[in-house]
């Protein structure tokens, strides 16, 4: 098979590139994930894109979007991604938005759809618990009926930018004697209301992303539920049918590779250019084989949505192999460079790449965890694409 995109499609590749170019100033290289500097610079470039209509491109135009292709927002995030550009994947865009256009109210729709289109509204996911992750049915925060309000109490855990979210889409338990799948209420809560702290988790690289967020007695108004009562689950499960295609991985992949070759052929090691070493040669050979691999697994997934069809294990096939790929490449790249792919901090003047290998060796850890461990996938890929029994 030979696959090509149309000449209106690169045409708009063009113009996403040109845009970029133009508009995207990444922050200062002491700025970190997850800090105010990159917060800034992020929030900024939204607007950006919000003024040129690429923030939500492929919502209906009834709601603040451009109704494009998927392809087109395929594309839009790939460049994105390759360029190191925010790719406007935040909470409300991708989870957000999709849920409240299905299950959502016509004043929900009118009072955060605006918002969210507009890049004015950032949220965060009160999703995972301590106790419950990939088993995200069995999460315990409870919200509790008092008169007009909800009263909700509980802990989450790995809360993305909850530090700087004006609002947080959590899911509760309002039926604790149901079954697990169908006690679950979503809500949508003021990330400044009162009884909510958040407390910061530091990672290993020292950066701020993610946090703990605790409810105690936090009251929200009733008319903030998004869907039917106990079946949060079922709304929360409808952003699956929005573009998660995973093109990302690719795309990043494809510009670290870039980089290695760029430094392997100015660095030396024991007989002339690292690039001349064919050891080192057939690695990134294959690792750029395993890019065009990553890219077209998640073209799959567009493909299938742009034909109406929900993919699952085909979805799960593109995350698991994509989130392992990064962990191959950064893993590579330490190799690679040696001894000084340990220095880690990007104004660290001696370090190779400017660090960026050893932060991607640490940052692609919990890659294969998040959004559903490597295991789960290939549980679906085993069970629900080659028809294999369970147990």
């Amino acid at each position: 098979m030979e696959y090509a995109f149309t000449a209106e499609q690169e045409a708009f590749r063009s113009r996403v590139r040109t845009f970029i170019d133009e508009n995207w100033t990444a922050p200062p290289a002491t700025a970190r994930p997850g800090d105010d500097d990159t917060n800034t610079a992020e929030r900024a470039y939204e607007k950006r894109l919000a003024a040129n209509g690429w923030l939500t491109m492929a919502w209906p135009k009834e709601y603040g979007g451009l109704a494009a292709s998927h392809m087109e927002q395929t594309i839009f995030r790939e460049e994105s991604a390759y360029a190191g550009a925010p790719g406007g994947g935040g909470q409300g865009i991708t989870m957000v938005g999709p849920c409240l256009m299905v299950h959502g109210s016509e004043e929900q729709k009118k009072e955060h759809l605006p918002k969210i289109a507009s890049g004015e509204v950032h949220w965060g996911q009160g999703f995972s618990e301590p106790g419950s992750g990939s088993d995200l049915a069995s999460l315990q925060t409870r919200a509790v009926r008092d008169g007009d309000d909800f009263v909700i109490n509980g802990q989450k855990i790995w809360t993305s930018g909850a530090h700087h979210a004006d609002w947080i889409h959590v899911l509760t338990r309002t039926a604790p004697d149901a079954p697990k799948h169908r006690g679950i209420s979503y809500f949508m809560v003021d990330a400044k209301a009162p009884g909510i702290t958040v407390r910061p988790l530091i990672n290993m690289l020292g950066d701020h992303e993610f946090n703990e967020v605790f409810f105690e007695d936090v009251r929200v108004p009733a008319a903030n539920m998004m869907g039917e009562e106990n079946r949060g689950w079922y709304v929360a499960t409808t952003l699956l049918d929005f573009e998660r295609s995973g093109v990302t991985w690719s795309a990043t992949g494809r510009r670290q590779i870039e980089q290695l070759v760029e430094y392997g052929k100015q660095a030396q090691g024991r007989s002339g250019r690292l690039v001349d070493d064919q050891t080192i040669r057939n690695g990134l050979a294959d690792l750029r084989v395993a890019t065009e691999i990553s890219r077209f697994l998640s073209y799959q997934v567009v493909w299938m949505q742009s034909k109406g069809k929900v993919p699952n294990h085909e979805a799960s096939m593109s995350k698991a192999f994509g989130s392992e790929l990064g962990q191959r490449i950064a893993n590579f790249g330490m190799r690679m460079i040696g001894l000084g792919s340990q220095r880690v901090a990007q104004d660290d003047a001696g370090a190779p790449l400017g660090g960026a290998f050893a932060r991607a060796y640490m940052r692609t850890v919990p890659s294969t965890i998040a959004a559903g461990t490597s295991e789960i996938q290939r549980n679906i890929i085993a069970t629900r694409g080659l028809g294999l029994p369970r147990g």
